[in-house]
């Protein structure tokens, strides 16, 4: 059934079919970052409520979102790498956690600079922000144990465990304004039959969305490639691609 897996497992193929992708995210992150930041701080009208300091939205919602997103797909990796024993599959898992570990501390930090003015403190423990803080543990846990072990294939068995343990956590950072009497609001943008924004307000955060989630993909691919690389300079396929380099 995973056999058509394998070809794509090869260092030698994920690296190049890597280098095909990260153009194309690398490009749709620079346009819709442009056109997410100008269309949700210039043009988009002021919250009622909030005034201009809703604008923060545009930052932390997408990283918020993405710190998770970046965090299942670290798990899908590490699911693949432990069953399936692919080695590349290791290699994203590495190459995910130090992307997510920053989304995770852009939105902390955003989410405290827009809750000191609307809840009156830089930190509470709430349930969101308590989960969304052991995430980032999470993924510093996941670096670390990487970079702790000289054998990288028990590394990567070591860190896809951590990551797929950790998973636990997404559903609490999602659900916890529902479980829990918190501070933290609801959600605006899921519900999609009304959600409860303003469309002017709601498109320059759906194309922030995108421009994280490209982003995500284009500094995953580049991490990848170079992990590809280090880890297997040994191969004939890397010298290969070296002598075409010093050719150019």
């Amino acid at each position: 059934m995973w056999k058509w897996l394998h070809p794509y497992a090869k260092s030698e193929h994920a690296y190049r079919i890597a280098g095909l992708w990260l153009p194309w995210f690398a490009v749709i992150s620079v346009v819709t970052f442009a056109a997410g930041l100008v269309w949700g701080l210039a043009y988009a009208p002021a919250d009622y409520q909030q005034g201009d300091a809703f604008r923060i939205i545009y930052i932390h919602v997408p990283a918020a979102i993405l710190s998770m997103g970046a965090y299942s797909s670290m798990a899908i990796a590490a699911f693949i790498g432990l069953v399936w024993q692919i080695k590349t599959s290791d290699m994203a898992v590495a190459a995910i956690a130090p992307v997510g570990a920053v989304f995770t501390a852009i939105a902390l930090f955003t989410g405290a600079a827009w809750g000191k003015p609307m809840w009156g403190a830089w930190w509470v423990w709430d349930a969101r922000l308590t989960s969304e803080l052991i995430l980032l543990f999470l993924y510093l846990g996941v670096i670390a144990l990487y970079n702790a072990i000289s054998d990288k294939v028990l590394a990567g068995r070591a860190a896809g465990i951590l990551a797929l343990v950790g998973v636990i956590n997404l559903p609490i950072i999602h659900y916890s304004v529902e479980w829990w009497n918190t501070l933290h609001q609801g959600a605006s943008i899921t519900k999609f039959d009304r959600p409860s924004i303003s469309n002017d307000m709601l498109w320059p955060l759906l194309l922030m969305i995108v421009a994280f989630s490209a982003f995500l993909g284009a500094v995953t691919l580049m991490r990848l490639r170079n992990e590809l690389i280090r880890r297997e300079a040994h191969r004939p396929w890397v010298g290969q691609l070296a002598e075409k380099q010093d050719e150019v």
